[in-house]
């Protein structure tokens, strides 16, 4: 089984290193590896070709303009060849080297449509420094406030031909609104792996600022309604107390 692993990443010189060897340094080896660069002014592509050897074998790159991040995502789901895709934000990284062969393993055994874990929150400057711990547990009803940690949620290819990749009418929530169509809407079926596999820095486009989060919670509701999916009027005060409760454990 090939597992597609894409991350889309703009002037990211900074962490994607870091992000390219925890995918590349797996134990797994049936891996394609995808990089969308948005069109980058930094070190982001030096960094990118110090990786040429792999190129055609296992990994693939572009680097144009694109119409946001979810774009960016579409466009490496359309260039994926493998049975399985994930998604890596570029200042994110996997915990373990293993974390991609129990992601495989899981789908094998299981015989599912779709595979999620658990990520921690870290600190921009000290990946060691846990913030917020998000547990996912086993599959509820979104309209309870829970939903997979979207680095930590892995879907057949075939899912994502025949329900479509990321509605670009959603600018901050798109990845909240295809969980939520995949796994509620269409009930693809789903195995949760209770393990911690991504480490994701702080700092992320819905939480960069109060318009954000606001408009954040907006795209949210708005893909309950365009999906026909009713939500309780106390809907973001139970997912504001999760994410309350995420922080407390950590």
């Amino acid at each position: 089984m090939k597992i597609s692993i894409i991350t889309v990443c703009w002037n990211s010189e900074k962490y994607l290193k870091t992000a390219i060897e925890s995918i590349l340094n797996q134990t797994y080896q049936d891996i394609e590896y995808i990089i969308i660069d948005g069109g980058s002014t930094d070190g982001t592509l030096d960094i990118i070709k110090q990786y040429e050897p792999l190129f055609n074998t296992r990994m693939k790159w572009i680097s144009e303009k694109d119409n946001g991040i979810y774009d960016a995502m579409n466009k490496g789901i359309n260039m994926s060849s493998g049975d399985v895709v994930g998604l890596l934000n570029s200042d994110d990284f996997y915990m373990s080297n293993t974390s991609l062969e129990k992601i495989t393993n899981a789908f094998i055994k299981e015989n599912v449509d779709s595979v999620y874990a658990d990520l921690y929150y870290v600190k921009e400057l000290d990946i060691d420094k846990i913030v917020r711990s998000w547990k996912t547990g086993k599959k509820r009803p979104f309209s309870k406030g829970w939903h997979p940690a979207h680095p930590s949620f892995f879907v057949k290819k075939e899912v994502y031909n025949k329900f479509g990749s990321f509605n670009l009418n959603f600018k901050i929530a798109a990845d909240f609104e295809i969980m939520l169509r995949f796994l509620e809407k269409y009930s693809i079926s789903s195995y949760y792996i209770e393990e911690y596999i991504v480490k994701m820095r702080l700092g992320g486009e819905s939480n960069k600022n109060i318009k954000n989060i606001k408009k954040g919670k907006n795209e949210i509701i708005d893909a309950f309604k365009q999906n026909n999916i009713q939500i309780p009027f106390y809907y973001p005060y139970k997912r504001w107390t999760l994410k309350l409760i995420q922080y407390i454990r950590k």
